[in-house]
């Protein structure tokens, strides 16, 4: 004879090391009946959001945690009863217990909806918790939904883009040839979206109207515990170049009015980026890590450059894997791609993780340079000031003028226990030499 089960799901480890998050919002109610897979919360960690699917079938007893709580990792979250605890969710093996698989870890289960509702659902947590049992080790992937009859036209990376944000396809104008949308659309239908759900902080406002508090907690908290860990950590150096860009700036209008550049939005952050992979290429120890514990530099094999991103949510710094092997085009749809993601909250961990230097564009905000703060664990970021118009001494053959220039500032902080001083400054120099003379780039 079947029995009613009550099952109680642990806040499992998403895969990013971390010890607690958020619970943002609640997809089920007491009194739901669920399925296995299905996804009934949405948590916050310090660097994404998050869906968790059911690991059990059945009717929702308790939420067990409310919404904008902070539980820490392994924590019961939801009670659910099941009709049979074995069949519905078969529990891991043992520790020690022989023949059975090692235990996965659950980790994000796609992107949240940036359109979902934020309405509370569920009631407030209450009693106490049914005896924990061990989640399943790999949920099945929810099947995508059907297609529409009238499937836009668009290729499969442009589809799997618009996924990734949240955009439909069909709301999106396309300018592609024969009513094609293209990648360019798909960003600008993302920009235009507006902001995510969770994106906006909870203000709680003093009984006089006189502050306003808003509570420290997901990438902000992380962000500056990560931040001043950092300052005191890594002896940080700073030094700055003014560069004459024009060159480089006449060089992308060139390459923009290429085919192959036709759907891409292509910045001057792109040949910034180029041309800091080609500095660092001569200076890899730019991209080591240093390791306490070992006394060891680690020199990665490869740059995943990292871009810092401010969002909604905080800052974020998301990389492009394997930077270094990217020409241009891909460089940029990567740049702009990421930015993106980031902007609808839509970041994942993977895309956080193992970074080797950063960029950090300061200049969007016409903010000419700074002294940028090291993302923990690397050797040196590059900070990207605005391109001003401004008055230039030129030196040719016929001598010495005065003209109206494009100027920009870059500045480099670097970890002076991994980098001295003259490999600082080479790896400035050289981003300023390739920004000024593109054509460098070919020797």
């Amino acid at each position: 004879m079947t029995t009613a089960t009550a099952q109680t799901f642990l806040l499992p480890d998403v895969g990013e090391g971390l010890t607690e998050a958020d619970i943002v919002v609640w997809r089920v109610a007491v009194g739901d009946t669920v399925t296995v897979n299905q996804i009934i919360v949405d948590i916050e960690t310090a660097k994404s959001v998050v869906e968790l699917p059911s690991p059990y079938a059945g009717e929702v007893v308790e939420l067990l945690a409310a919404e904008g709580q902070v539980v820490a990792v392994g924590s019961p979250i939801i009670a659910i009863r099941t009709a049979d605890a074995q069949a519905a969710a078969p529990a891991a093996p043992a520790e020690g217990e022989a023949g059975g698989p090692e235990p996965k870890l659950l980790v994000g289960y796609g992107a949240r909806d940036a359109g979902r509702s934020r309405r509370r659902r569920g009631a407030a947590p209450s009693g106490a918790a049914a005896p924990a049992v061990t989640p399943p080790a790999a949920p099945a992937v929810t099947p995508p939904a059907a297609p529409s009859r009238d499937r836009p036209r668009a290729k499969p990376p442009v589809r799997k883009l618009a996924k990734v944000l949240g955009v439909d396809l069909a709301a999106v104008e396309p300018t592609g040839p024969d009513g094609t949308v293209v990648r360019a659309d798909v960003l600008r239908a993302s920009e235009s979206g507006g902001r995510p759900a969770s994106a906006d902080p909870a203000p709680a406002v003093a009984a006089d109207g006189s502050e306003t508090r808003i509570p420290i907690k997901g990438v902000r908290k992380h962000t500056a515990a990560a931040m001043v860990a950092s300052a005191f950590t890594a002896p940080h150096v700073t030094e700055f170049v003014t560069v004459d860009v024009t060159k480089t700036l006449e060089l992308r209008e060139l390459v923009q009015r290429r085919r192959e550049f036709r759907d891409t939005k292509l910045t001057p952050l792109a040949f910034v980026a180029r041309a800091y992979l080609r500095a660092l290429a001569r200076i890899p120890t730019a991209t080591a890590r240093w390791d306490e514990a070992a006394q060891e530099i680690v020199v990665p094999a490869g740059v995943n450059l990292g871009f810092a991103v401010a969002t909604p949510r905080g800052l974020m710094v998301p990389n492009v894997k394997d930077a270094h092997t990217l020409g241009l085009l891909d460089l940029a749809n990567a740049i702009n791609e990421l930015a993106a993601t980031a902007r609808a909250g839509r970041t994942t961990p993977e895309a956080m993780a193992g970074g080797s230097t950063t960029i950090t564009n300061v200049g969007v905000f016409g903010v000419d340079t700074g002294t940028p703060i090291l993302n923990p664990g690397e050797t040196a970021i590059l900070a990207v000031g605005a391109i001003r118009r401004q008055p230039w001494v030129v030196e040719d053959a016929a001598g010495e003028r005065i003209e109206p220039r494009s100027i920009l500032q870059l500045a480099l902080s670097f970890d002076h226990r991994v980098l001295d001083g003259a490999e600082g400054s080479q790896v400035l120099g050289d981003t300023a030499a390739l920004l000024a003379e593109p054509g460098l780039a070919v020797l």
